[in-house]
Formats: C-alpha cells, structure tokens, sequence
C-alpha cells in the first residue's frame, strides 16, 4: 500500500560568501540517518494558522500553502538558530543567546507555537530572506515519503548558527562545489534532492533561473 507523503519544507541557508549550511543527521536517526541534508522538516498543523498580516516584504508562491514557507521559517530556527524575521521597523530580529535557546526549547517541546512566537515578539517572516526553488516528493515504493518544498534563504546580517546536538551531529559551511565533489568522492553521503539542490544553486550563481529541473518521469 503506498504511503501518503506528508508535507514537508527544507531550507538551503546561504551566507555573503555563496556558502551553503550543510547539517549531518544523527546515524541513529530513523530516516536519512548517517546523511547530509539542509535543515527541514514536517509542516505542522500550527504552520497552517498563521495570519499573513505576520508575512510581509514579498509575494507567497500560490500553488502551495504559506505554511509551507512558515514550516521552513520555524524549522530553521529550530535546528541551528537562524530567525528569518523583522520587527515593523523592517530591523532584523535578534535575541540574546539565552532567549533564542528558551525558545528554541518551547517550540521542540510543543510548549509554544511559531505564531506565538511572532506575537509576543511583534515580529513577521521576512520574505525578501526566503524564496523558493522547488518541489520534491519521495517515491511511492519508500515507507516513509515526504512532499517538500525547498527554499533558498539569506543568512539574516547579525546572525550565526548555532545547531541543535539532538538533532544534528555537524555542520559546517561549505560552496556548493566543495560539497558535491565531496559527495563524488564518498566522504560526504547525500539523497537525490540535496545534490539536485546544490546543482540548483550552483547554475543559478552562473545566472540560470532558480528553480529545480523537473523531475524525470
């Protein structure tokens, strides 16, 4: 019986030095476990009721839902720290170190959800940080599937990640290059979507559009 994937967001960080935020995923994960990916993860019901009085400086891609954007936004900021956010003043979002973890911890804990997070900040998903690039979704013969959208994101100026232990084993900045050459030479094990991703980027930095190819049928 073929599993219903479920909605999924993945976000490609990129500093000023066209690097990208490679993360490496526990071995003992139950999926992708041992692999590099791009911080991501599940869309979850609470991503879906956000208000878009709390999305600005930007348009939303209309063939899928904006909670897919606000899954990337929490995701991110969840896994390594990186807060995509403004205040009205159009001034990057920042907290000290002791309040970006407290609230790293709720949101992983379930305790608190991403738009309270924005309420009691008076913060709003900043888009002109975020922008997608395409559409992935496992093939029907794998048991656990996912239907991710990838977005390319700019390091807010200020900010450094600062990834979680539990769910990430290293991470590191790297050109898009370096890391497919790497996964080449074996050293660095990665999944179709990643390599397609790196590639993406990499014709775009050579002026192509940013936007995966469409998969092969």
């Amino acid at each position: 019986m073929t599993v219903i994937p479920k909605l999924a967001s993945t976000v490609v960080l990129m500093d000023d030095f066209s690097r990208v935020y490679l993360t490496k995923r526990p071995k003992t994960m139950k999926f992708l476990g041992g692999f590099y990916v791009f911080p991501g993860g599940s869309v979850e019901v609470e991503d879906n009721v956000i208000d878009s009085k709390y999305i600005k400086n930007g348009s939303l891609n209309e063939s899928f839902s904006q909670a897919h954007y606000v899954a990337a936004a929490r995701e991110l900021f969840e896994e390594v720290g990186i807060l995509l956010c403004s205040r009205d003043d159009g001034s990057t979002a920042q907290f000290t170190n002791k309040t970006e973890l407290e609230y790293r911890r709720l949101l992983l804990n379930e305790e608190i959800s991403f738009l309270q997070l924005l309420e009691q900040e008076k913060l709003f998903l900043n888009l002109e940080n975020i922008t997608y690039f395409g559409n992935r979704i496992t093939p029907e013969k794998n048991p656990i599937r996912f239907d991710t959208r990838f977005f390319l994101a700019k390091l807010p100026e200020g900010q450094s990640p600062n990834p979680d232990a539990h769910e990430i084993d290293e991470a590191f900045w790297i050109t898009p290059e370096e890391a497919i050459s790497a996964y080449k030479s074996g050293k660095m094990p990665m999944v179709s979507p990643t390599i397609t991703s790196l590639r993406t980027i990499m014709n775009y930095q050579k002026g192509a559009p940013l936007m995966m190819p469409e998969r092969q049928k």
